[in-house]
């Protein structure tokens, strides 16, 4: 593919010269491999790694209707598997909310970025993550998809794994050879104070803690959550965020992590069986966003109840879900200060009171509590330890 109005060569996959994918030939080639995948391989879904360059003409111009993508979306043997786009590419070109096809499913950068932008303190991260919460309407909306299109996650191959995120303010890529150029700057990192490895009791409950809350974040909202490999047990590459060339511990996974971080991984198991238990995929295929989003009345609070705090300064929030499909009512505070703070919680039903099923801020197995087990919460309000999340739940009478 060559630059428009010039001899060079296009680079928009960042790995060297990109080939025009929506000429016939390639479109061909692309086709048959993914039905080779598929009938021979088995395999059920696809991930295309910057996938806009699929977007793009022949002297690099983003089109209207690639028909490439148009070919995937309606081609009978891809017709039921999934179809993943990191909707960007190494040129610039950034079409997450606008991905051309009604069956993709989008990794969402920007649930990423303000993730942990609000959980590191940033000013004006509260009402940033608001929509992130609940399957990025803001972005999504307008398309009319379902709420699934949204691919949650805070970490991935690129980048920082989750331990690294709450340990080093910057990249240590020197392992690489590249005298570490590569590898993004913009990462939205904090070590909790020491850069790397620390034997600090309290730099090690932090650091865990804002694991935890991570990890919460993605699987308790509205949408698909994504984990990378090796989260779970906060598997660490020594803050290298671009670890693609090491082939060496950087990279693989350490099993004995399993042992060394066990409170971790329970609390992903148990995150995974509270999402359920919470109802948050709601059965939403084939419904639209807006739709739900209506259907499932949702309230937004701070310190106070119905009185988010929006301003630069706000570093918490809270919301109430009303689930009506699955007659649950569900409330969530996320304190990313650095003190503990009062939240004043909706009054229920005294036949069916609220019960803390999660809160970061306590050691495991105290952390996440199945609901029938949970600790009953009798009072208006409830203390939200300093940077923790915690969520309440309570049965609805059915109509």
């Amino acid at each position: 593919m060559l630059e428009k109005g010039s001899n060079a060569y296009s680079n928009y996959s960042g790995t060297g010269n990109t080939v025009n994918t929506n000429h016939s030939i390639v479109r061909k080639m692309i086709i048959d491999s993914l039905h080779y995948w598929v009938e021979e391989m088995h395999v059920d879904g696809f991930r295309f790694d910057l996938a806009s360059v699929l977007s793009r003409g022949e002297t690099g111009e983003p089109l209207a209707n690639p028909p490439i993508l148009w070919d995937i979306e309606s081609d009978t043997i891809l017709a039921r598997t999934k179809l993943i786009a990191e909707a960007w590419d190494a040129g610039g070109l950034y079409q997450v909310g606008s991905f051309v096809g009604d069956r993709w499913q989008e990794w969402n950068g920007m649930f990423r970025d303000d993730v942990r932008r609000f959980f590191r303190g940033d000013p004006g991260s509260a009402r940033n993550l608001a929509p992130r919460l609940i399957a990025s309407p803001d972005i999504y909306e307008h398309e009319k998809r379902e709420p699934e299109q949204s691919i949650n996650f805070v970490t991935c191959h690129d980048g920082f794994t989750l331990n690294d995120l709450v340990s080093y303010n910057r990249k240590h890529n020197q392992a690489n050879r590249e005298n570490s150029r590569d590898g993004s700057d913009e990462n939205y990192s904090w070590n909790c104070g020491i850069e790397g490895p620390s034997d600090s009791p309290e730099i090690e409950s932090l650091r865990n803690r804002q694991v935890k809350n991570f990890l919460a974040a993605t699987l308790l909202s509205l949408g698909t959550p994504m984990i990378l490999m090796g989260d779970e047990v906060r598997r660490t590459q020594g803050g290298n965020n671009n670890a693609y060339c090491q082939d060496n511990d950087t990279s693989w996974f350490d099993w004995d992590l399993t042992r060394r971080h066990p409170d971790i991984l329970r609390l992903v198991r148990e995150l995974i069986r509270l999402r359920h238990e919470m109802g948050i995929t709601m059965n939403v295929r084939k419904s639209e966003l807006n739709r739900v989003l209506t259907r499932n009345k949702l309230e937004w609070h701070g310190v106070k109840l119905n009185q988010p705090d929006w301003s630069e300064t706000s570093r918490s929030l809270a919301l109430t879900i009303h689930n009506r499909i699955h007659n649950k009512l569900i409330f969530v505070a996320l304190n990313a200060f650095w003190n503990p703070l009062e939240f004043e919680i909706p009054k229920v039903d005294a036949a069916t009171p609220w019960k803390l099923v999660l809160d970061t801020a306590e050691p495991s197995p105290g952390d996440i509590t199945p609901y029938p087990e949970a600790r009953t919460v009798m009072s208006a309000l409830i203390t939200v330890g300093p940077r923790s999340v915690i969520t309440l739940l309570t049965e609805l009478r059915a109509d």
